[in-house]
């Protein structure tokens, strides 16, 4: 995890979907902010225990040390959607549930000035212009992610992307190299309100990615959203059906139905000692 502490300020936000609201951030730390070329840049947004005043200035290894676990901030993971110099901010999206969770409500009822730290950004992926394709797919929470790869392909790239949301209001304009065919996918209601018909192994992205025409050549494959979908089910399709090799393929869940961000960061530990464990007896 990226260990870099930046405070910006809140400068603007605006709802781009019902489910989706975009907050901008900028302020004097800006200038601290180190901007990454890779398209899944992402920063882990540090929130206070409610009722809860830490010391300033913030020092986080301090409040690690001197602060119960009860009054520790939590930290949630987000992409950073873009980056403006000029202006001297960054975007950041955060799906909304109503109340549900704790980013989505903090993003929908954000002011100008309030005050964010975040840790970061890290990142480990920028779609490769020497590829002879790109398939790249995801749930709202990849959107942002997959919008940055989008943007940054030159204009003659071959693309297929797949973008599973709730209904048509939830599709956004996206810039996209002129030949790359968008495909969005509707389940039918919000992310946190799915049933299991059209969730987790019966996500309907699965279906759109695994239907599609498997096109010449290796592709740099950009697949990020809920575990169940993304890891048990077609990152086995892409790296053990399609061959696809490792380097070409960036395949990780975003977040995982049920849990908090705390449990899901757990459930991925779990998962990859036990990958690694069947790696070294296989």
């Amino acid at each position: 995890m990226a260990k870099r502490l930046n405070t910006m300020e809140v400068t603007g936000t605006e709802w781009i979907t019902p489910h989706m609201m975009r907050v901008r951030l900028g302020g004097p730390g800006f200038s601290d902010f180190a901007a990454s070329d890779d398209t899944d840049a992402y920063v882990k947004i540090l929130f206070g225990a409610p009722g809860v005043t830490y010391p300033e200035p913030y020092d986080l290894e301090r409040i690690r040390a001197e602060y119960t676990p009860e009054q520790q901030p939590v930290l949630r993971t987000y992409t950073v959607r873009s980056v403006d110099p000029e202006r001297r901010e960054i975007a950041v999206d955060f799906v909304v549930h109503g109340t549900e969770g704790i980013a989505g409500p903090w993003a929908a009822s954000a002011q100008v000035g309030d005050v964010v730290r975040f840790l970061g950004p890290g990142s480990g992926y920028r779609p490769d212009d020497d590829a002879p394709w790109h398939l790249l797919a995801s749930d709202e929470a990849g959107l942002p992610a997959l919008a940055a790869a989008l943007e940054a392909l030159p204009p003659t790239a071959t693309v297929q992307a797949f973008i599973e949301v709730a209904g048509p209001e939830d599709e956004i304009t996206l810039a996209a190299p002129d030949g790359a065919r968008i495909t969005w996918v509707h389940r039918g209601a919000g992310s946190d309100a799915a049933g299991d018909d059209v969730a987790g192994d019966n996500a309907p992205l699965i279906g759109a990615v695994r239907d599609a025409p498997w096109l010449d050549g290796e592709p740099h494959v950009f697949i990020h959203g809920e575990a169940q979908a993304v890891m048990h089910n077609l990152r086995r399709y892409i790296r053990t059906e399609r061959g696809v090799s490792a380097r070409r393929a960036s395949i990780s869940g975003y977040w995982r139905r049920g849990r908090t961000e705390e449990g899901f960061r757990a459930w991925k530990a779990e998962l990859r000692a036990a990958e690694e464990g069947a790696a070294v007896g296989s």
